[in-house]
């Protein structure tokens, strides 16, 4: 489930000022209260969509129970993939063991993503700033090995908060283009909290690509993706293990596992003191992707190490 909130707080501000003019004469009414109107208007509709939403993932929680409790993951964890002719979408729904005022402390930041997504192994560079528009992710994406900016793809993602309240709330990073001829980039983060102090967390990461992109892609999976799979099982090979999705699919399925793995890992070290957090979260998110090594076995944990000490340290300096 994904509210469609895009521009929630812009489309709510609209439909306030609508309502209100064609409800109240502006002749009976003074300025101020007007504004305070529109203010409690605006803020009663803004916490019931939020409900909604909330609502709405509690209710996906419970359909999914099952699936949580019984799956391949050794973890609290639901992963599903579409692919459409144009567009790959993945998705996470993930029981997290931190209560839902960290899970949002930690996400409702964008400082705070770009010291998460440094852990994914593409992820080559990350900085947060500010424009007119609001909050901006540079983000170089590169190969697995240690590579120079000058090497990797620029992405600016604009970063913006959904919605926040006591028991929900959502983020949202978006770019028009990517790497490869791939374009409408979106990443999602949706969270609830449930009664035992854990949190319901919903995690999406979804492209568009074109021609060309489909193209790169075709390339990619005739040569250095051929042997790769993802996570979805299709059935059983001759020798009785499992037989996981490849192509397209599985691409999608390998890279949100990982982004997923690196908000779990960022937010599982917040605790830790501050000069020892960057290498318990390196050596964590290098664990947990090693649990799922027949998908995301890249590197020898040396070299992983020695590379992502490089580029954070690149990091702290905006290129």
């Amino acid at each position: 489930m994904t509210l469609n909130l895009p521009n929630l707080q812009i489309s709510i501000k609209s439909m306030c000022f609508n309502c209100l003019f064609k409800t109240i004469s502006l002749n009976r009414i003074s300025v101020f209260s007007l504004i305070g109107l529109i203010c409690l208007f605006c803020g009663n509709s803004f916490a019931a969509q939020s409900d909604a939403a909330a609502n709405k993932l509690r209710d996906k929680y419970t359909e999914l129970t099952k699936q949580l409790n019984n799956n391949q993951y050794q973890r609290q964890l639901y992963l599903n993939s579409e692919e459409s002719p144009n567009d790959l979408k993945g998705e996470i729904y993930a029981v997290v063991d931190y209560p839902f005022i960290k899970v949002n402390e930690a996400l409702n930041n964008p400082d705070n993503w770009c010291d998460a997504l440094i852990l994914h192994v593409n992820i080559k560079y990350c900085h947060a700033s500010t424009t007119k528009s609001g909050s901006v992710l540079t983000v170089d994406i590169g190969n697995k090995l240690g590579q120079s900016l000058a090497d990797a793809y620029r992405v600016n993602f604009n970063y913006r908060e959904m919605a926040t309240t006591p028991e929900y709330f959502a983020v949202q990073l978006s770019a028009q283009s990517g790497p490869l001829g791939t374009s409408n980039y979106r990443i999602w983060v949706e969270a609830t909290p449930l009664n035992d102090g854990h949190t319901f967390l919903h995690f999406t990461y979804a492209y568009s690509f074109g021609l060309s992109g489909r193209l790169a892609m075709k390339t990619y999976l005739a040569t250095v993706g051929r042997n790769k799979v993802g996570f979805t099982i299709n059935g059983k090979l001759d020798d009785g293990q499992p037989a996981y999705i490849k192509g397209v699919r599985g691409v999608v399925e390998r890279n949100t596992m990982r982004y997923y793995l690196a908000i779990d890992t960022y937010i599982a070290e917040m605790s830790s003191a501050r000069q020892d957090q960057l290498e318990l979260r390196l050596q964590r998110w290098y664990s947990a992707t090693e649990l799922y090594a027949r998908q995301l076995h890249e590197l020898e944990r040396i070299d992983y190490l020695k590379m992502k000490r490089l580029e954070y340290q690149r990091q702290q300096t905006a290129q």
